[in-house]
């Protein structure tokens, strides 16, 4: 009996499935076939409509021309997120794709930028963030410069339903078979603990050599059939339920998503080309289903378009990704609240993971170990940055933001914000999507203020360094004056 992996078997459809079969589709031989199985009956939770850069990455490898996509899609770009009232009530600060400041010297930017603070710089660290500006004034273009100093990263605002079907309709016709039906009984060899076949309920009969279990937070395969346990997160993050809501687009699409603190969690608003999507994200143990839609609702912007949708989770991540010959990629691997946009990012990732250990002549223990150890680690490194924005609030009188910032929480974080307090130090972790800027942004947004910066930065006196935060922050504002507002960007980009 050979161990050779000939045929790929994806379970479940939406974004995650049709993600996986259209990369493996591109990257892998014609000699190995594979096979996606879903059902028109079974409804995709559909929340994912906000990413983050890397997604360029994902669409460029398959082929996926960026002006069909945001044609296809109803996409709008995306340069940042808006937090509102996280630190305290009515305060706000922005979380940007870009990189406040530049390459001064030795150390990072933060370090002269905090030694300008003491030399009398009124401006802030978003002054001089290139993101930011356009996202203040909402505009966006393209700028063809390798020059680092106006790199101005953008992801999308899009239709995660609509971005799941122009997948499909590349796959199928790229080569990948889809079968239509419910899965209902999967069959596991007795010696080998892995799974042999699925049955669906039509009868048909699908065999595999490799699984991919993309049926979300259930684990049809991953955890109902291979029994894997779900490692819970709710002690640092209790949200548990989100209630989701399109509505009327009423105004020109601001290139952020914004993020609204209220008493009992916390609100999301995207603007997609044809619509907003909405939602709320909270905990039972803190509130009720009722006082969390009559939150959300009295604060939309627009008429509601379809009837709200609850959703429940549980923050965390199943302790094995990957299990004998099945892979959870998607919401079957983990949960995340979607506060910093990874879900989409984390099953491009899953996907380029296993693409690079993909077993050819057999699935080798040392390969699976490896591929768990990256798993974990990546959603660790996510799960920190979230709870980041929860612990450090300066927010009083609610329960929930009381115990909040009250927790105990894990190590990493707690030394992370130890050295940035003392002495504006990011040690950035390897493979941390979230990089140094991202860190400094939250850190400082929500009140964070270092006591000391590195010592290379007083080579500058007073007058010096203030002239180059100057020249830096003019430098900065120069694009502005080429910028569009984002709609007409879209309007002019997408027209053939």
């Amino acid at each position: 009996m050979s161990n050779d992996i000939r045929n790929v078997v994806i379970a479940g459809g939406g974004t995650a499935g049709w993600m996986t079969a259209s990369l493996m589709r591109k990257v892998l031989p014609e000699s190995i076939h594979i096979t996606l199985i879903e059902s028109e009956q079974i409804g995709i939770v559909g929340v994912g409509e906000a990413t983050i850069p890397p997604i360029h990455i994902f669409n460029n490898y398959i082929g996926l021309d960026e002006k069909e996509f945001l044609i296809e899609t109803k996409a709008t770009i995306k340069l940042a997120i808006k937090f509102e009232h996280w630190k305290k009530q009515g305060e706000h600060y922005f979380h940007t794709f870009g990189a406040p400041g530049a390459n001064i010297g030795f150390c990072s930017f933060q370090h002269y930028f905090f030694r300008a603070k003491k030399a009398g710089l009124s401006a802030s660290i978003w002054d001089f963030d290139l993101n930011y500006l356009c996202s203040a004034s909402a505009k966006f273009n393209k700028i063809n410069t390798k020059n680092p100093l106006y790199d101005l990263q953008y992801a999308y605002h899009f239709d995660s339903e609509l971005y799941g079907k122009l997948l499909r309709r590349k796959s199928e016709q790229a080569g990948v078979r889809r079968i239509e039906g419910i899965i209902d009984h999967i069959k596991i060899d007795p010696i080998t603990g892995f799974i042999d076949k699925l049955k669906l309920k039509t009868g048909v009969e699908v065999e595999g050599d490799l699984f991919i279990d993309c049926t979300g937070q259930r684990g049809l395969l991953i955890k109902e059939a291979l029994g894997v346990a779900y490692e819970s997160w709710s002690k640092y993050l209790p949200a548990d339920s989100a209630i989701a809501v399109p509505t009327e687009r009423l105004e020109s699409p601001l290139p952020y998503t914004k993020s609204i603190a209220h008493d009992i969690g916390w609100q999301w608003q995207i603007p997609l080309a044809h619509r907003n999507g909405n939602g709320i994200v909270y905990s039972s143990q803190y509130t009720s289903d009722d006082i969390a839609l009559q939150t959300l609702t009295s604060n939309l912007h627009g008429k509601m378009l379809d009837t709200p949708k609850t959703i429940r989770f549980n923050t965390g991540r199943s302790e094995k990704q990957w299990h004998k010959n099945v892979i959870a990629i998607g919401m079957s691997s983990g949960f995340l609240e979607p506060l910093e946009s990874t879900s989409i990012h984390l099953i491009q990732s899953s996907i380029v993971r296993l693409l690079k250990m993909f077993p050819n002549h057999g699935i080798k223990e040392e390969v699976v170990s490896l591929y768990n150890s990256e798993s974990k680690k990546e959603l660790e490194q996510i799960r920190d940055f979230i709870i980041l924005h929860y612990h450090v609030n300066e927010r009083n009188g609610d329960d929930f933001w009381n115990d909040m910032k009250n927790m105990d929480v894990p190590s990493r974080l707690k030394q992370k914000i130890g050295a940035f307090k003392e002495s504006a130090i990011i040690s950035n972790d390897e493979n941390d999507i979230f990089k140094d800027s991202s860190w400094l942004q939250v850190m400082l947004g929500q009140g964070v203020t270092p006591d000391d910066y590195h010592p290379c930065a007083d080579a500058f006196d007073d007058t010096q360094i203030l002239h180059i935060m100057n020249e830096i922050k003019t430098a900065k504002h120069k694009p502005l004056k080429d910028m569009l507002k984002c709609e007409d960007f879209l309007k002019l980009y997408t027209a053939y």
